[in-house]
């Protein structure tokens, strides 16, 4: 475990979520996540409906709802939207579109996709930009590299913030070295399992990814090592998944 965990991070660790509407964002910008765990059977049912469903949303130009979608390798697909605060997850999201294609048409379409999935979550999770790494500026959906690597860092109320100031030290290793590997982070939020820090890093795919993890060993050498276990002798657990952004998903309004 020792020798996987070192690997992983020496190499690349840390960068939907998924998760900007913008390609460019600034400050701590929180995000809304409703976050639907499809039955493996039905994932190719789930994702038809869920395209029927943007392309009414399309075809009326629904102007108050935008989000960006991702798929996790454990079936998990995340709808990601930016929100100003709490109030606007009171917001009836899908108000205009039942007014539009009618409710009865609307109710048909979510029970079909409801039957796909068991489990379903909604949360918020916020833009860390003090911890991310992206030199050029936050871009959370940068061109051509739909590939994800997301790390979650578990932490406890009693040492978030040392977990913090490793994170800092992190930075600053990425920093000095000059790694290509550009990552952001997310913290936790409102209605999230647990606390912890998200880290989602982008590539082309896995080769790319699996690429630019051995150039940022190298780069680092006992360096790395050393500032990363620092960072995991301080976490509560590590979870990592893979996952690709998915465009087709996606919705944003037309001008």
């Amino acid at each position: 475990m020792k020798t996987k965990l070192s690997t992983l991070l020496a190499i690349a660790l840390l960068a939907l979520l998924p998760c900007s509407l913008l390609a460019q964002a600034s400050g701590n910008q929180s995000f809304w996540v409703h976050e639907d765990v499809v039955k493996p059977a039905m994932v190719a049912e789930y994702e038809a409906v869920c395209k029927e469903l943007i392309g009414h949303m399309k075809t009326h130009n629904i102007k108050d709802a935008q989000w960006i979608t991702t798929n996790t390798s454990d079936n998990r697909y995340l709808y990601v939207s930016p929100i100003a605060n709490m109030a606007d997850l009171d917001k009836p999201v899908f108000a205009a579109l039942a007014e539009k294609m009618g409710q009865e048409a609307m109710t048909a379409l979510f029970a079909r996709m409801d039957k796909c999935y068991d489990v379903e979550h909604d949360y918020i999770i916020n833009l860390d930009t003090d911890l991310s790494y992206q030199p050029s500026g936050i871009n959370q959906t940068p061109e051509g590299q739909d590939y994800r690597m997301f790390h979650y860092l578990f932490v406890t109320p009693g040492n978030r913030a040392m977990v913090r100031e490793k994170m800092k030290a992190v930075k600053d290793l990425f920093s000095s070295k000059g790694s290509k590997v550009y990552y952001r982070v997310y913290r936790s939020g409102f209605g999230t399992r647990g606390e912890f820090l998200m880290v989602a890093v982008a590539a082309k795919d896995a080769v790319d990814h699996a690429q630019m993890s051995k150039a940022n060993q190298e780069l680092f050498g006992e360096d790395g090592g050393k500032v990363m276990w620092d960072l995991f002798n301080n976490l509560l657990r590590y979870e990592e998944y893979s996952g690709m952004m998915r465009p087709d998903m996606a919705y944003t309004p037309s001008n």
